[in-house]
């Protein structure tokens, strides 16, 4: 079928003009050569697709099932080069990004809109996990990139920071004030006297916690664990406890007064939050604007 393809393209010519003197013009090569490609090509497939009259020539009925194949063949073939020329005058493509809800609504969200109104022809997929899931999905290469709290260790992954998030404990005046009348004592430990709540344990940032809490052997009694930090943070403004949050993502609470922030033994290290996508795969075109666009802004 390789050899015949050039066939099958000046066969499909002949039978569109109908005439192998236009054919010869359009394809810009000579009758003779016509000619004898279409006697090979019948040859080959053993039927007559042509007859041949002064006023040109005609497809007999194999001739016209062979060229409903042929055009539908050679128009599918036109339509790939147009949707390719197209990708590359537009910039169309594609990125698959993996994000929690938090850090989507926080910071993935201000910087698509830069970069979609830059390129607005790329699409975007995001896929709402955890930042383990997250790094799953991006070893089994169902993501193409991921933005992520940076773990400890990163493993065939290249990684780049966009932003730094602190860790806090807050909650509303009132909660406060009525924890310290029902403990009767102005140095009560909150940890162990306060509604604690905190993400679930298979979340990243509540394993950072716990990290902390050991670090600094601070003990909690009542802890409610919550798998979205937006709840958590409606949860502490309703007054049910004291959350741990992402301070960042309460600043205009703690600027309102709808939330003070509690005191803790020590301050809790800064982290990073960036971009990560595996070391050993060859970025896509769009993902590779996606990443020098973050880049050159940082």
């Amino acid at each position: 079928m390789e050899q015949n393809l050039s066939l099958y393209k000046i066969f499909n010519c002949v039978a569109e003009v109908g005439n192998i003197s236009r054919a010869a013009k359009e394809l810009y090569i000579s009758q003779p050569a016509i000619s004898k490609a279409i006697s090979k090509l019948e040859q080959n497939l053993e039927v007559t697709l042509f007859t041949r009259n002064s006023r040109g020539v005609h497809l007999t009925s194999e001739g016209k099932m062979l060229y409903e194949h042929t055009k539908s063949a050679f128009e599918t073939l036109q339509l790939g080069e147009e949707t390719i020329r197209k990708v590359n005058e537009l910039g169309i493509g594609h990125i698959r990004i993996g994000v929690s809800s938090t850090l989507c609504k926080y910071l993935l969200i201000p910087y698509l809109k830069e970069f979609i109104a830059k390129y607005p022809h790329i699409k975007v997929t995001i896929d709402c996990q955890s930042t383990f899931q997250t790094m799953e999905l991006l070893g089994n290469r169902k993501i193409d990139i991921g933005l992520i709290a940076k773990p400890e260790q990163l493993r065939n992954i290249t990684f780049f920071p966009i932003a730094e998030i602190e860790d806090g404990f807050v909650a509303t005046k009132t909660y406060m004030d009525n924890l310290k009348l029902r403990e009767a004592d102005d140095h009560f430990d909150v940890f162990k006297s306060a509604n604690l709540m905190l993400l679930d344990e298979e979340n990243i940032t509540r394993m950072y916690i716990d990290n902390y809490f050991r670090t600094y052997q601070v003990e909690t009694n009542k802890i409610l664990e919550v798998n979205n930090m937006d709840l958590l943070i409606e949860f502490a403004k309703i007054g049910l406890g004291v959350g741990c949050v992402i301070k960042d993502f309460v600043r205009d609470e703690l600027k309102s007064g709808a939330l003070i922030e509690v005191p803790f033994v020590a301050p809790i290290s800064k982290r990073q939050v960036g971009f990560a996508y595996a070391t050993n795969a060859e970025p896509s075109e769009s993902l590779q604007k996606f990443i020098d666009f973050y880049q050159q802004k940082d």
